[in-house]
C-alpha cells in the first residue's frame, strides 16, 4: 500500500464449475537504473505447478484451480473485510462488501506487521488472535487468503515507509541478519497457526495463503524497494525469505507474491527489476491505483500493462492478478462499472488474470481523513458495485467454485 501509515487503529455458479475444470500505482518515482527488459525472455519449459514441490495438497489444488479460474473468471477480494468497516468495528458477520454487494469477496486479504514485534495488534489495529480466527472463517466458506508483511525497517526500528537503506544489512553476512531471521521465525510461527479442516480431507490442516512479501519494490516509499537496493538485493533477499520459511520452518502452505508497482513510460519496463527467478514466485501480481479524474488514455495503458502481465504470467507457468487497487474514498460513482470492470475487460488477456483486490475500508471513527476503498450501505457507488457484481467476469464468494478441489492434469 503506497499511503502513509495508518494511527494504530445459479447460473453463474453452473458457469463457473464448467469452466473450472484460470498495473496500479501510477508512481511518481523515477525508475530504477538497474530495470531489466520490459519483455524477459519467455522460458522454455514453464514450471508445472507451485515451486514449492512439498506443497499441501490443498495449496497445490489452489494454485491449480487460480490458474484454471482465470481463463474464465475474476475473484473479488478486499483487505481486512471481516475486521471492520467504515462505521463498524469487529461485528460478527458484517461486511462492507457483503452488506453493499449481498455477498462476501471471494479473496479475503490481511496484514501481519507487527507479529515480528511480538505485538498483539497489526499497524491498522487488527488483533493478530482475532485475524486467526477471521483467515479460518473465511476459509471454511470456501474464500481465498492473502497476506502482505509491512515489516519495519529492521535498521533504524522505524516503519515501513523509513526509506533508510537496509537490505543489505538482513542478508546473510549483515549486521542485522540474525534479527531479520527471528522475524521471520515470528512471521513462521503466525503462518503456521492459520489452520481448520482440510477441503480435502476434513482433518485439520494448514489453511493455504497467498504469501506477498516486499510488494511494490518497484516504487520508493519502502525501505526495500529497489531504488534503495543495490545489483541483486532485492532478489536475494526474495530467495532468502522463501528459501527459510519453505525449507528451514517447513512452511508448505504458501504460494508467493511476487507485485511490483511497476513504473516509467511504458508501465512494464521495472517490473522485472528485482525479479528473484521462477523458481521463487508463483503468482506474478501488479498493484495500482486509481485517482480521479480517470481519462479514458489512463484505462488504455492499464489495460496494456495487466495484459502484459498475464502475458508473463502465463508463458511462465505462474498465475496473473491485480494483487492491491482501488481508488481512495471511491470518489466516482461509476468506478466499478466504468473503470475498473473497463479496465480488467479491455482485451482478450487483460480479463485473465485470477482476482482483484482492492485495499481496506479504515473506521471513520480513528481518521481525519477518507481511507475507504469497497462500498458500504449508502455509499455513492454502492448501486454501481452491485452492477458490477452482476457481471459475469466477476466472481464473489456465493458464486465460488471448490478452490480446494485437485484438478485432474489434462484440467490444469
Amino acid at each position: 500500500m503506497r499511503f502513509t501509515p495508518r494511527r494504530a487503529n445459479d447460473s453463474r455458479l453452473m458457469a463457473a464449475l464448467g469452466a473450472f475444470a484460470m498495473f496500479a500505482l501510477t508512481s511518481a518515482c523515477s525508475p530504477s537504473s538497474r530495470s531489466a527488459s520490459p519483455h524477459p525472455p519467455i522460458p522454455a519449459s514453464p514450471l508445472e505447478g507451485p515451486t514449492d514441490l512439498h506443497a499441501t495438497a490443498d495449496t497445490r489444488a489452489l494454485f491449480f484451480n487460480l490458474r484454471r479460474l482465470a481463463r474464465e473468471h475474476v475473484l473479488f477480494g478486499h483487505q481486512d473485510d471481516l475486521a471492520y468497516g467504515y462505521d463498524w468495528i469487529a461485528e460478527p458477520g458484517r461486511s462492507d462488501v457483503k452488506e453493499s454487494a449481498g455477498a462476501y469477496p471471494a479473496l479475503y486479504g490481511w496484514e501481519v506487521s507487527g507479529i515480528e514485534k511480538d505485538a498483539p495488534r497489526n499497524i491498522d489495529n487488527v488483533d493478530f488472535t482475532r485475524m486467526r480466527e477471521w483467515i479460518a472463517e473465511g476459509y471454511r466458506r470456501g474464500g481465498v487468503i492473502t497476506i502482505s508483511w509491512h515489516v519495519g525497517n529492521p535498521l533504524t526500528g522505524g516503519n515501513a515507509w523509513d526509506t533508510t537503506s537496509a537490505v543489505t544489512t538482513i542478508l546473510p553476512g549483515g549486521v542485522r541478519h540474525e534479527q531479520f531471521k527471528r522475524s521471520l521465525d515470528k512471521l513462521a510461527s503466525f503462518l503456521a497457526a492459520l489452520r481448520a479442516p482440510s477441503k480435502l480431507t476434513g482433518a485439520d490442516a494448514p489453511i493455504p495463503i497467498i504469501f506477498r512479501p516486499w510488494h511494490e519494490l518497484t516504487g520508493g516509499w519502502f525501505w526495500w524497494g529497489v531504488p534503495h537496493t543495490k545489483n541483486d538485493e532485492f532478489a536475494r533477499l526474495w530467495r532468502f525469505t522463501v528459501e527459510y520459511l519453505r525449507d528451514v520452518k517447513g512452511l508448505h502452505n504458501l504460494l508467493y507474491a511476487y507485485a511490483p508497482n511497476a513504473a516509467g513510460p511504458t508501465g512494464v519496463d521495472t517490473y522485472m527489476s528485482g525479479y528473484p527467478g521462477d523458481a521463487y514466485v508463483d503468482v506474478l501480481g501488479y498493484d495500482r491505483y486509481l485517482d480521479p479524474p480517470v481519462s479514458a488514455a489512463q484505462i488504455q495503458s492499464f489495460t496494456r500493462e495487466l495484459s502484459w502481465v498475464v502475458r508473463q504470467a502465463e508463458s511462465r507457468g505462474k498465475i496473473p492478478a491485480l494483487t492491491e487497487t482501488g481508488m481512495t474514498a471511491v470518489r466516482d460513482s461509476l468506478f466499478w462499472t466504468q473503470r475498473l470492470a473497463r479496465i480488467v475487460e479491455g482485451d482478450s488477456l487483460s480479463r485473465r488474470i485470477a482476482y482483484v483486490m482492492v485495499w481496506r475500508n479504515a473506521n471513520r471513527a480513528g481518521r481525519t481523513d477518507e481511507h475507504f476503498f469497497a462500498p458500504y450501505r449508502g455509499q455513492q457507488s454502492e448501486r454501481d458495485f452491485r452492477r458490477f457484481k452482476a457481471d459475469p467476469l466477476f466472481l464473489f464468494e456465493d458464486e465460488l467454485p471448490n478452490m480446494y478441489q485437485p484438478l485432474p492434469a489434462s484440467s490444469r
